[in-house]
């Protein structure tokens, strides 16, 4: 780790523990989105961290980002599902796909946080299978008329930036085309649905959007003419780097539940003793050491791998695979090492757990991660 890494840690570190902790019980009863923060990182340089300085960013690789979503994912999942969603899902394909006239044009308000990102790819037919698209943009002129409904876009109320799928058109062999845009807030036909009331992750912003004769100007096409048709294939890589930041979501939070449980087990006296004395707290306690170093190793390789431009689509479905489940598993212990207290909302490790669970859900769920990873195995010996 060099030391731009410790002191993106630092910096994140000290801004989650003053001005989110504080926060982060009431933001989860609210359900309240805090824009207000997400104002903060972007003065600190937060939203920009792996974007390029002329663009606006800190110029920093995908390691030091990923330490920032894990130190905000350490006391609050969903303001880290924000920042990731903004930076890997949102601003990201706009950087790597995007024109140059494009890359100008969104980029540096993304990076420099003036604007909020965000990305649409589910609809109410298509999650795991998100061939299954059935939005539309069809060519009006010198432009894209465009119909239909995104679910759980993550930022969407407030994005100001929205990059999603749409069919153009039939591929040969008579797949669907499947092409990606970029939409403005304030578009005629950008229309917004209902909030999402969910288990965890409940102060981030999950939007239903629906796309009603919706016009778009020709240079909206991600890509611009050339890469009509390549929309799938550019948001499966878009997904890729995403679910490194899954994973650092999920190493956040277990490391959380771990913070929160040792210093309980510690105080706490049961027969005598401190209960992590007890062989069956303190196995717990080791157990989620474990996992989270375990999580944190896999995470901060498929970073590395990003960064040094090595194949790192099996490596991210690992990560995040095993961190997801791991973050299950370490937040379930602490609420089992704290007892009754870790099933109430003040010491927040219920939060945790519910947080977590979305980890094994976003962005490719746990099924789809191991047959991700199989495929991969069968490509490398040959079968």
């Amino acid at each position: 780790m060099e030391e731009h890494h410790r002191m993106i840690r630092e910096a994140v570190r000290g801004f989650a523990a003053g001005e989110v902790a504080p926060r982060a019980v009431a933001l989860d009863a609210s359900c309240e989105f805090p824009l207000d923060l997400f104002g903060k990182m972007a003065e600190l340089g937060f939203l920009g961290i792996p974007i390029p300085e002329e663009l606006g960013g800190a110029g920093m690789d995908t390691l030091a980002y990923v330490i920032a979503v894990e130190e905000l994912a350490r006391v609050d999942g969903s303001l880290a599902l924000g920042l990731a969603a903004h930076t890997s899902l949102g601003t990201y394909p706009i950087y790597a796909f995007g024109t140059e006239e494009q890359r100008r044009r969104w980029v540096p308000r993304l990076a420099s946080g003036k604007g909020i990102a965000a990305f649409a790819l589910t609809e109410p037919d298509a999650g795991s299978d998100a061939q299954g698209t059935r939005t539309t943009a069809v060519q009006d002129g010198d432009g894209w008329l465009v119909n239909g409904t995104k679910f759980y876009c993550t930022n969407g109320t407030h994005a100001s930036t929205i990059v999603f799928t749409a069919v153009t058109g039939t591929a040969p062999g008579g797949k669907k085309e499947i092409s990606a845009f970029v939409v403005e807030k304030g578009t005629p036909g950008l229309k917004y649905g209902a909030k999402e009331v969910k288990l965890g992750m409940r102060s981030s912003d999950t939007r239903v959007l629906h796309f009603e004769d919706m016009r778009l100007p020709a240079g909206n096409l991600l890509g611009g003419p050339e890469s009509r048709g390549a929309g799938f294939k550019k948001f499966m890589l878009t997904l890729d780097g995403g679910r490194i930041s899954v994973g650092a979501i999920s190493v956040g939070l277990a490391q959380g539940a771990l913070d929160r449980a040792v210093p309980y087990s510690r105080q706490r006296e049961a027969f005598g003793q401190a209960i992590g004395d007890l062989g069956g707290i303190s196995a717990r306690l080791a157990d989620m050491a474990v996992d989270v170093h375990a999580a944190r190793l896999m995470v901060y390789d498929a970073a590395l791998r990003k960064d040094r431009g090595l194949p790192f689509a099996k490596q991210a479905s690992m990560a995040k695979l095993f961190a997801s489940e791991a973050g299950m598993r370490a937040t379930d212990s602490a609420i089992q090492v704290l007892g009754g207290y870790g099933f109430t909302r003040e010491y927040e490790v219920e939060r945790m757990y519910r947080d977590a669970k979305l980890c094994e859900i976003g962005e490719g769920t746990s099924e789809i991660q191991r047959l991700v990873i199989a495929r991969s195995l069968s490509k490398e010996f040959g079968s």
